[in-house]
């Protein structure tokens, strides 16, 4: 499958993880490593399981009825679907971003606040600290600074997206996964939000699911193609790209496969 190159400095790995609804098997076996501090994109036709994948990797699947799994996903060295393992505590350190921006119908300040106050942060110089430190790692401070009191649902799209990420890093997370995060985007509030990504990439371990073949090789380090519910392929993004190993990668890329 060509991880090798991957595999250095890996935050998440998946060993031969299956996912199942109910009888139908999902995910295939999937051996895939996410390194740290980069950003991985996971492209394939609509319905190969990308995002089900993506969802896997902080156990969202676990809300649907008739989900189960066999293998491993791997993070800080334990098996995130051990039955010890806090979902609170998972969903902590391995944020979510979503198609459409989520924001709360509550204010700015309360969009950011509500993880850090879930986990029992009170204080509110504290509070106070966080909603600042997560607002400016995603270059939105300056912007609402003198409306933190405004509801969060006023701002543009762009910027619920990127209140969506504050939110998200709000808890200190080693990974941040995003689900086709620019779909709702215009093109500029894309190159935008595709800037603000190589930005985290220097503190994160970032991985996409991108339908958008041009900014999964404009936006991330390393790429896996997928193709009903397997990997095959996985590689730097530049060589999957220009020199993709599987003749199946390289008919989906130059758009024949679909």
């Amino acid at each position: 499958m060509g991880t090798e190159s991957m595999s250095a400095g890996a935050k998440v790995t998946a060993k031969d993880f299956r996912l199942y609804y109910g009888d139908f098997l999902a995910l295939k076996g999937l051996n895939v490593d996410f390194p740290d501090k980069s950003i991985t994109a996971i492209i394939g036709p609509s319905g190969c399981g990308k995002s089900t994948f993506l969802r896997s990797i902080n156990r969202m699947n676990d809300l649907i009825e008739g989900v189960r799994v066999a293998g491993e996903i791997v993070y800080q060295g334990t098996n995130i679907y051990d039955p010890s393992v806090d979902l609170m505590w998972l969903r902590s350190r391995v944020g979510m971003v979503f198609q459409r921006p989520v924001a709360f119908p509550l204010s700015i300040y309360d969009n950011v606040a509500c993880a850090p106050r879930v986990q029992g942060v009170r204080k509110r110089s504290e509070l106070d600290e966080i909603v600042e430190r997560s607002l400016r790692g995603v270059g939105l401070w300056d912007d609402v600074k003198d409306d933190l009191k405004k509801s969060a649902l006023g701002l543009s799209l762009g910027n619920q997206q990127k209140l969506c990420i504050a939110r998200a890093i709000s808890t200190n997370p080693d990974v941040i996964l995003l689900d086709e995060p620019a779909s709702a985007l215009d093109p500029i509030a894309t190159l935008v939000l595709e800037d603000l990504m190589w930005k985290l990439r220097e503190d994160y371990c970032l991985v996409i699911v991108t339908h958008n073949m041009q900014q999964a090789a404009r936006a991330s380090d390393y790429t896996v193609f997928m193709l009903g519910g397997e990997v095959v392929e996985t590689g730097p993004t530049r060589q999957v790209f220009t020199n993709p190993r599987d003749p199946r990668t390289e008919r989906y890329i130059t758009g024949k496969l679909v």
